[in-house]
């Protein structure tokens, strides 16, 4: 089962507009009960060519700097993921999350 925290690699692609493109790994942020129990996953993708703004969390990922990209969170099918990557550390997990909270409270 995919978790909180696993790094999946993801077909992104058919996109529109300004959506990150093509296939790219993603961070798992949904909640384990959802994605034990649901067909689709809620995921931010991670980038090594973005800048940093106040919505994208700096990380390392298998030796290369980057970030997640929370402006560009969405829900995905089971059906794009094509493998998991590996984890992101527990300390940037928390600050997504922390991050994403103030992203979407009022």
């Amino acid at each position: 089962m995919v978790k909180r925290g696993d790094v999946v690699l993801v077909n992104l692609d058919p996109t529109i507009g300004s959506e990150i493109k093509k296939t790219r790994p993603c961070l798992v942020v949904s909640p384990d009960e959802l994605n034990e129990h649901l067909s689709t996953y809620i995921v931010a993708p991670l980038t090594t060519g973005s800048h940093s703004y106040p919505y994208r969390i700096a990380c390392r990922f298998k030796g290369k700097e980057g970030h997640i990209v929370l402006d560009q969170v969405r829900t995905i099918d089971r059906e794009r993921v094509i493998r998991t990557v590996g984890t992101i550390g527990e300390v940037v997990i928390l600050k997504v999350l922390h991050t994403m909270q103030e992203m979407f409270a009022p």
